[in-house]
């Protein structure tokens, strides 16, 4: 069974683009035929306009009739029931037989009031704040208000775009928490590197441009913590800076070394302040050690998250890892959501804007502006993985830039690609098998790689490995448990540092997989080597 699309041709531009939408509104935000049930005029919508601290609430019915003015509600549990209790109590009054809330989304602060709701028993919907600037600039131009925003929600809810919203349930829901703290962080780590070249420039010039990167190796950042200045590396020599490395058991080669010393005796004059400068070195580098653990401990959670959902399956192909396997797990969530591969495209804006007028058709513009960024970015992310570690993807990109399309095309062409894939794969409950592909990757293998890498514990490990194994398809149980045969005498070091035997974590799961074989060939070895 393979994974790749069977060749169907495909609708030209014109004939896709002549489509006629079933509606004006979009689909999870019509109004109308629920309104229809009951009567416009006994149908009501109570719009929510959000801020940090209270928010301000508006009761109306279909036609826009005011049931309930416009009234400030602290984000306070007292004040939120007191004011819902207040609104039931108009509903009965006013003879309104249904009513849905209409929440402006505005960053987090939206949440309080949309939970509360809920809790409460009111349909919840959300509107985009651009929707509400463009219905409220059509009635009231440079006035910018509560009360108008409250109206211009209201059209916008009317007209359509009033969104009903997926819930995530677990482990989706704190799988995104964790994928976006740990974009969050990396951006951070960025920012300490940035700095630290600053600072490192004005203390010792010119050593950082020695290393393609200063913390691929532990020994430059030995150098700056513990020596501090060209003058003391010129002073100190080779033999004195090997014997330095040598006793932090810090590995180096000789080369490295040469160059350093090359470097201190022809480096320019430091900062006059430098010694503050390499404080700051010092103390951002620590810094930036203990975000690199955080992020690890973020990556562990990711990983144990990820076994739980069928995108494990994504990690059979070439070029794909956990972490980016489980930031696009967290990102899309449930694949039950999209009724096909480009439903995920379309959330995410994969696809060119259009201009089109009259006999004037533009069909191949810039990417959309709208969609999900962070969905977007979790694609473009894995297009570049699979761009530079695949070896197909990679071929198809060297045969688009022979025939003179762009690299960023390229990107989206294979991120639109992969977005078919992955949905099959996911969907299907199937492990890559691309024609196109000599060999695919394995899912347990890589995790127990990522382990290794990790330090993660034997305990988590193996719940792990047992987790994945649940969503692995039968067939491929075999050539799974096949692929961890070497691992058997191999090592495993945990994160407090005790060395642990994979050969007492991975039996019981080759045995879950039905290799009885493989354990009773690896007993037998173990005793004849013994």
């Amino acid at each position: 069974m393979t994974c790749s699309t069977p060749h169907r041709r495909r609708p030209s531009r014109r004939s896709r683009a002549s489509r006629a939408p079933v509606t004006v509104a979009k689909a999870r935000g019509q109004l109308h035929p629920q309104a229809q049930q009951v009567g416009p005029e006994r149908f009501g919508i109570l719009c929510v306009d959000c801020a940090k601290a209270r928010s301000t609430w508006m009761l109306a019915d279909f036609y826009g009739r005011i049931l309930f003015p416009p009234t400030d509600v602290c984000h306070t549990r007292g004040e939120m029931e007191a004011t819902i209790s207040q609104l039931q109590q108009t509903l009965a009054r006013d003879g309104i037989a249904d009513a849905i809330a209409v929440v402006e989304r505005t960053g987090s602060y939206h949440l309080l009031p949309k939970q509360a709701l809920a809790r409460a028993g009111w349909q919840v919907r959300i509107v985009h704040p651009l929707a509400t600037r463009q219905f409220r600039q059509s009635a009231d131009a440079g006035n910018k208000t509560d009360q108008t925003d409250l109206m211009a929600i209201h059209r916008a809810a009317v007209t359509g775009l009033g969104l009903t919203e997926q819930t995530l349930e677990e482990p989706y829901q704190k799988l995104r928490l964790l994928v976006r703290h740990r974009r969050a962080l990396v951006s951070m780590t960025t920012q300490l590197r940035c700095q630290i070249h600053h600072h490192l420039h004005a203390a010792m010039p010119g050593f950082g441009a020695l290393f393609r990167d200063l913390w691929s190796s532990p020994m430059p950042m030995t150098i700056v913590r513990e020596v501090g200045s060209a003058a003391a590396v010129a002073q100190m020599g080779q033999a004195e800076l090997a014997r330095l490395l040598h006793q932090r058991r810090i590995t180096h080669q000789q080369r490295s070394l040469d160059k350093v010393v090359a470097w201190a005796h022809a480096a320019p004059p430091p900062d006059d302040n430098a010694a503050t400068h390499h404080q700051f070195c010092i103390q951002l580098d620590e810094g930036l050690t203990n975000l690199h653990h955080l992020i690890q401990d973020t990556e562990r959670q990711i990983a144990q998250l990820l076994v739980l959902t069928p995108y494990i399956l994504l990690l059979s192909i070439p070029g794909i890892n956990v972490v980016s396997a489980g930031e696009l797990a967290g990102e899309m969530g449930p694949i039950t959501h999209y009724a096909s591969a480009t439903c995920i495209t379309g959330r995410a804006g994969l696809y060119p804007s259009r201009y089109q007028s009259d006999r004037t058709d533009h069909p191949d513009g810039p990417l959309v502006r709208r969609g999900n960024r962070r969905l977007r970015r979790a694609l473009m992310i894995i297009a570049e993985n699979l761009l530079t570690c695949n070896g197909h993807f990679r071929g198809k990109a060297q045969y688009w830039e022979l025939q003179g399309k762009n690299k960023a095309k390229a990107r989206v062409k294979v991120a639109n690609n992969f977005a078919r894939i992955a949905f099959q794969m996911v969907a299907g409950r199937m492990v890559f098998a691309h024609r196109c592909c000599r060999e695919r990757d394995y899912v347990l293998h890589k995790l127990v790689e990522f382990a290794c890498v990790h330090q993660m514990p034997g305990e988590q490990l193996l719940h792990a490995l047992q987790a994945a194994t649940g969503q692995l398809p039968a067939a491929e149980h075999k050539a799974e448990g096949e692929k961890l045969q070497p691992w058997l005498r191999r090592p495993h070091r945990s994160r407090n540092q005790e060395p642990q035997s994979l050969g007492e974590i991975l039996p019981q799961v080759l045995a879950e997989l039905g290799l009885t074989a493989v354990l009773e060939s690896a007993s037998l070895r173990s005793q004849g080597s013994s």
